[in-house]
């Protein structure tokens, strides 16, 4: 897998083991809820990547938009269903997200260079 992709889930990985490692319930309940929200239930998987991933571009998150990247990835989703996501959001966050969106594209590159 690219260096990006492994250097992003090498870092997250070892933060969250020693985020939950300090036991705060409040911290590993919003964890919980997080990996909740997006099971499948009313919408299903791809669309509720879609939306965090569309939320986290707006939101001007990095890790946040890699995270959903990959899930969208990991869930089945194309190129061009993402990229049109990522429409929807620039047009909402206007141009202060287009550096976020260069960073996006980078990191769906590298995630679909991994599959080759």
């Amino acid at each position: 897998m690219s260096d990006i992709v492994n250097e992003f889930n090498a870092y997250r990985s070892k933060m969250n083991d020693a985020i939950l490692a300090d036991n705060n319930k409040i911290i590993k309940r919003i964890f919980n809820l997080d990996t909740n929200a997006f099971t499948e239930g009313a919408l299903d998987k791809k669309t509720k990547e879609l939306l965090g991933l569309v939320a986290s571009t707006v939101l001007r998150c990095d890790d946040c938009v890699k995270y959903h990247l990959e899930s969208s990835h990991q869930a089945g989703l194309n190129k061009e269903e993402v990229v049109e996501a990522l429409s929807i959001a620039t047009l909402v966050g206007g141009t202060i997200v287009i550096p976020h969106l260069r960073k996006a594209y980078e990191y769906w590159d590298a995630l679909e260079t991994a599959d080759r």
